[in-house]
Formats: structure tokens, sequence, C-alpha cells
């Protein structure tokens, strides 16, 4: 797994008992899964499809760098499956999993489904 990318926890980022509201870190996962499917892709227009089982493991509190790894799980005709992994950068606790996010490539005029030409040489790359 490649940890790609950091965030640093602010308050705006917290829930009532002062640690990352979940809203905030599955925002963060959609996101930084979506940009690391692009780059796997080579193409900007795709959609979100799936996110499937959400596992919170431990806090991240105000202060905390937040680090995310990605990896391919999956390459389809049309899609990319991949599996997201935060944790505290410093610690290296396990924050979240995120498994099985599905990401569907889209025509850019259509809007339906395109075939994205990739193979499974996007797994462990």
């Amino acid at each position: 797994m490649r940890f790609l990318s950091r965030r640093l926890v602010m308050p705006n980022d917290l829930n009532y008992a002062n640690s990352l509201f979940g809203g905030r870190a599955l925002e963060w996962i959609d996101e930084e899964a979506a940009i690391y499917a692009i780059c796997q892709l080579d193409t900007n227009v795709l959609v979100t499809k799936h996110i499937g089982e959400i596992s919170f493991e431990s806090p991240a509190m105000q202060g905390d760098v937040v680090e995310f790894g990605l990896e391919t799980k999956k390459v389809g005709r049309t899609s990319i499956t991949v599996t997201c992994l935060v944790r505290n950068k410093i610690t290296k606790k396990t924050i979240c999993i995120a498994d099985d996010i599905v990401f569907v490539s889209l025509d850019s005029v259509t809007r339906l489904p395109k075939p994205h030409g990739k193979t499974d040489s996007l797994l462990n790359a």
C-alpha cells in the first residue's frame, strides 16, 4: 500500500467528542480515492459508484497528521476498485479502513460507462 497524501486535523474537522468527525473522514477518503483512480485510469471523467465496508478503528484528534494509503484491488472493463487506509502519520495507528471503493469511467458526452482500456497491470502498481 502506498501512502500518497496527508492532512492535518483542524478544529472544523472535529465532532462533539473533539475527535475527527466520521463524515469528514469519509469525505477525505472519497476525494483521495478519486484522485488515485483518476491517476491510475488517466481520466478525470469518472464517478464513485460504491463504497463497501468502512471500519473506524481509532480516533484522530486535533493536530494529528493523518495519511492516506491506497491500493488497487481490482480492475474491471469500465471500473477500478480501490482500498483506502487512513492512519496517524506519527503513531501509524489505523484510524479508518474503507474497502471496495468502486469508480466507473464515463463517456464525457453521454455520461454512460466507458471502457478505460487499462488492465490488471494496475494491481500493485
